[in-house]
């Protein structure tokens, strides 16, 4: 049951191999062995490199697909407009249990990625590079690369560079966790969009990338547009990595030339002849059905046209004979586990959808359905970072993919198949956490504090709302629609800046003793005389 996919799975190639050259001969490139399989590469000038990153349609394999050579351009710019030297960061934190490619590329071929990354560095000016990874595996690879090119964080040094080692967690790889991490804060998002080609790491323009992307362009330095642009699609030549899982027999990654149809990758990998439906793209994805394998290639614009994803190369079929909605339920529990703990729309709209879900499993009906649909729609655009928008399109899109078996649930009395567990999650389940080390896991989850509204003094100023939206939504009467409410550990301190802001003094916090949860010292507890506050000191 939902077994989790091992750090460096089989690996099969399609045609003739790029990034995976090499790797019927070793297990793993070291330096040696790299410049033996794909030579040596030299120095690039930033404007021919942004010119080759755009002939060959580089876009970032990381799930987002922006052009790299207009993110090479911007930080060029921002970087003499400010007279400040740049930093390239490259983000191989692969946290999602259905993605692997960038794993097997740090463990196997980290020279490569190294490659398009210090070519960077070199045409931009930088002096200092930071590897972001989230496992042993990678970390160990990667630190190895690094003192096989006499590189380290030494200073003076003509380029510094580090191993930025974060939690597996999803939301550790949203680029503004990365930066905000290696600038010694939690690896979460800042909760504010910041353009990192403006303003990344240490303040510094910074390029920060996927471990794949940085390998394709080392791959295209050295043979050239024109040979290229020679594999794959005209529009969008080259090759991509995928990483195969959920109903199949062989789980791998697999490296294609974009133009092979998916039913062929599918076949490798030994999935059933009709399946039921694809997840393409990962857990931020979208489903297609069978029919509609037929028509996609491997490209982004060919499974964007058919309604599908390629985001970041994850490809998962499920069988006929297990419950979609059963199967993508336990996938929406996780995402929902994996929320930061840092915005409502996240940290409580998620698990909503995840209880929404299951209530139609359990026989809701169309109110569950309907119910389901307005928390999806009321998460999107509201986050701190990407993963409520992300979760709330693979939710979208498996009830509109699956409209037979949800009307069996919806409408009768279940589609009357199991629950196998074919989609990968990782082992055992973690408590929300974003703080490097997993140290942060006692900051999420409920307090032993309640919040309450004194009806006699709230005059509905609504800056409750606007401090503690967690907690605190206002009706249409302008007026907070909850009396009363639990305040969730990470919010203990906006809650204590609710009480003290409010200006009718309507607000006040109590132990909530019936929680099983241990007191702390860090939330004052509140007088009960209505109209006080003791703000000095904790229980």
């Amino acid at each position: 049951m939902n077994e989790a996919l091992p750090d460096v799975p089989e690996v099969r190639v399609v045609g003739l191999p790029q990034l995976t050259s090499g790797f019927d001969l070793v297990e793993r490139l070291d330096l040696p062995m790299h410049l033996k399989v794909h030579g040596p590469l030299e120095p690039v000038g930033g404007e021919q490199l942004a010119r080759l990153a755009e002939r060959i349609n580089l876009k970032g394999r990381g799930g987002a697909g922006f052009p790299f050579h207009k993110k090479l351009r911007s930080v060029a710019e921002s970087a003499i407009k400010r007279g400040i030297r740049p930093v390239v960061v490259v983000n191989g934190s692969e946290d999602e249990p259905a993605c692997r490619k960038d794993t097997v590329l740090i463990n196997r071929a980290p020279h490569l990625i190294l490659d398009g990354a210090l070519l960077v560095a070199e045409a931009l000016g930088a002096r200092q590079l930071v590897v972001g990874v989230t496992r042993e595996s990678t970390q160990r690879s990667m630190e190895a690369a690094l003192a096989e090119r006499g590189l380290g964080n030494r200073r003076g040094a003509a380029i510094r560079a580090r191993v930025q080692r974060n939690p597996v967690r999803m939301v550790t790889g949203a680029a503004a966790s990365l930066i905000r991490s290696i600038d010694g804060g939690p690896a979460i998002p800042p909760g504010r969009k910041v353009s990192a080609s403006r303003n990344g790491v240490g303040g510094a323009p910074t390029l920060l990338s996927n471990a794949e992307t940085f390998a394709q362009l080392a791959v295209a330095a050295r043979i050239g547009a024109e040979r290229y642009g020679n594999t794959g699609l005209y529009d969008e030549p080259g090759t991509v990595m995928l990483t195969v899982s959920g109903a199949v027999s062989r789980p791998m990654v697999i490296e294609a030339p974009t133009g092979v149809p998916l039913r062929y990758v599918l076949q490798l990998a030994g999935a059933p002849p009709v399946p039921q439906g694809v997840l393409t793209g990962g857990y931020h994805g979208k489903w297609i059905d069978a029919a509609t394998v037929d028509e996609a290639v491997v490209s982004r614009n060919s499974l964007d046209a058919v309604g599908g994803s390629l985001g970041a190369g994850a490809i998962l079929p499920i069988s006929q004979e297990t419950c979609p909605l059963g199967e993508s339920l336990q996938v929406a529990k996780w995402l929902a586990e994996e929320s930061a703990g840092q915005c409502g729309p996240c940290y409580l709209g998620l698990p909503a959808a995840a209880r929404g879900m299951e209530d139609i499993l359990n026989g809701g009906g169309p109110a569950a359905l309907e119910a389901l649909k307005q928390v999806a729609k009321n998460v999107k655009r509201r986050g701190a970072c990407s993963h409520p928008d992300g979760s709330a399109m693979f939710l979208e899109s498996t009830i509109k993919a699956f409209t037979d078996d949800l009307a069996a649930h919806v409408l009768g009395n279940g589609c009357g198949r199991p629950v196998e567990g074919v989609l990968p999650l990782f082992e055992g389940g973690r408590a929300p956490t974003g703080i490097p080390g997993g140290g942060a896991q006692e900051e999420t989850g409920p307090s032993r504090q309640k919040i309450f509204v004194d009806w006699t003094l709230c005059r509905g100023h609504g800056l409750c709302a606007d401090i503690l939206p967690e907690v605190f939504e206002l009706g249409a009467d302008g007026f907070p629609t909850v009396a009363q409410a639990s305040v969730p550990r990470y919010a203990e301190a906006k809650a204590l800046r609710a009480v003290r802001r409010c200006p009718a003094l309507a607000l006040r916090i109590e132990e909530d003793t019936r929680s099983a949860a241990p007191a702390r010292n860090t939330l004052p507890v509140l007088s009960q005389v209505r109209g006080r506050r003791a703000l000095g000191s904790g229980r």
